[in-house]
């Protein structure tokens, strides 16, 4: 059951348009610009476009690549597991 509440979103957000995906992606970036943390910012925009790989490319409309690997140098430290959250989400 709780697995199924943490889905609920991603079924709504397969019935939004590319337009209104992208439209929410750039408001998390903003948000992860504002203090949101880079893991919420991966894990929902991931659930918005679909994939890691779609939340990629929306991501870099919003963020040069030079951004995207500042990001996951800074945010992952020694964690192999974040930084291949990180990596999945912002560099492919």
């Amino acid at each position: 059951m709780l697995d199924k509440l943490n889905n609920i979103g991603d079924d709504v957000y397969q019935t939004w348009s590319y337009e209104q995906k992208h439209d929410e992606i750039g408001k998390l970036v903003q948000g992860f610009k504002n203090g949101l943390p880079v893991q919420i910012l991966c894990h929902l925009c991931a659930s918005i476009a679909g994939s890691n790989a779609l939340a990629a490319e929306h991501l870099a409309a919003f963020l040069s690549k030079r951004e995207r690997k500042a990001i996951v140098n800074r945010e992952s430290g020694n964690n192999p597991l974040l930084r291949d959250l990180l990596e999945s989400t912002l560099l492919k």
